[in-house]
């Protein structure tokens, strides 16, 4: 085996995770990374990241004499990747149909490991994860690794056999990875990393689920015209072939759209799931209050300095209704250090308007698109 890019590449990433695992050195220079594609970069996802792509990286070079057909497995991994997120997506819906949350909730766990998770962002696949890197190495796993166990208990018991479909997406991925020039086979380590992260922790609707399924499909797609760029644009080789030219030639109108279609299909994918993502966060909106529904309360819970505009109970749950001026994020950090074992879980309504500037023209253009749709619907 020749030690060539890949490899030392490769070698670099997996040193950068060991790094990460063992110390927090490195961790103001790689969050700022990978926060932007990892959504909301966590030390655990930046050493799977690290891993997975020495992994990838490596990988490709050994047993090179092995040939497979790495577009086929490419698809393969396409579909596999397609079905992982959305059923973990599914899995949500059927864990809040189980427990009688509704579907615009973020569920929070409490004690040692405190958990949240949402459609929007799923953390369920990750508790299973988490269960069993727990059991097998838990003693070396550092505090600020949240591994998400605290939601286990909850798992539909289907979860524990969806997320099996990770590791055979990986090996898929792996095959699919091979007999590549260093272009693609980079890029796709990356995507891959992302859509392994994103079916683990994050589900369809995150960051790294949309950048890693798009990114495999743009690969798919455009993998040679993106090899034949860089060649452009590094000097290497100057010619383009036409399917690789940004507009196509002009032979007619329905030709050029046809043709614009099935070259920016990846792009109008990625751009499809966003779309979804916020229409479901806006549907699911609360703009006008936050309700949290607190399970099995202990009697000396106190939310002094709380934005609490009313208290009900009811069974064996209280529900607060809070103030809307509330920033979300704070909010569901705010609460852990007072419930904390202090019930059994908790559950909050989102709302994205929170995240926006008060008064500002978009935040009153936004809450009054999510007032025309609660209207129309209960009408």
């Amino acid at each position: 085996m020749n030690i060539n890019k890949s490899i030392l590449v490769g070698i670099l990433f997996i040193i950068i995770a060991g790094v990460l695992f063992i110390s927090n050195i490195l961790n103001p220079i790689v969050h700022p990374i990978t926060y932007l594609f990892l959504m909301g970069s966590s030390k655990g996802k930046d050493i799977i990241f690290f891993g997975l792509m020495g992994f990838f990286l490596i990988s490709t070079q050994i047993f090179k004499d092995l040939k497979v057909d790495s577009d086929k497995f490419l698809k393969i991994t396409l579909v596999l990747g397609s079905i992982t997120l959305t059923l973990g997506i599914l899995l949500e819906v059927l864990f809040r149909y189980q427990m009688g949350i509704g579907l615009n909730t973020i569920f929070m766990t409490i004690g040692k490991s405190i958990s949240s998770t949402s459609i929007l962002h799923t953390h369920l696949l990750k508790s299973v994860f988490g269960n069993f890197i727990t059991n097998l190495i838990g003693p070396f796993i550092g505090k600020e690794i949240n591994t998400g166990i605290g939601l286990y208990q909850y798992i539909p018991e289907v979860g524990k056999y969806i997320i099996l479909l990770i590791p055979i997406t990986g090996i898929t991925l792996l095959l699919a990875i091979r007999n590549r020039r260093f272009v693609q086979t980079l890029l796709l380590s990356f995507f891959g990393c992302c859509l392994l992260i994103g079916a683990l922790d994050g589900g369809l609707f995150s960051t790294p689920g949309i950048t890693g399924i798009c990114g495999v499909f743009l690969i798919l797609r455009n993998g040679i015209c993106i090899e034949q760029i860089v060649d452009y644009i590094l000097n290497i080789d100057r010619n383009l072939c036409e399917k690789c030219k940004i507009l196509p030639e002009f032979k007619n109108f329905k030709y050029v759209i046809i043709t614009l279609i099935k070259r920016y299909l990846p792009y109008i994918v990625a751009g499809f799931i966003i779309a979804l993502r916020f229409s479901i966060a806006i549907i699911g909106a609360n703009t006008e209050y936050y309700e949290v529904n607190v399970v099995n309360p202990a009697d000396n819970i106190e939310l002094n300095g709380f934005p609490i505009e009313n208290i009900s109970h009811s069974n064996n749950k209280t529900t607060y209704i809070m103030n809307s001026n509330y920033n979300e994020m704070e909010l569901l950090n705010d609460l852990k250090m007072p419930l904390n074992n202090s019930c059994d879980y908790y559950t909050v309504s989102w709302n994205i308007v929170s995240y926006l500037e008060p008064n500002h023209p978009i935040t009153n253009i936004l809450t009054e698109i999510i007032n025309l749709y609660k209207n129309f619907y209960t009408y």
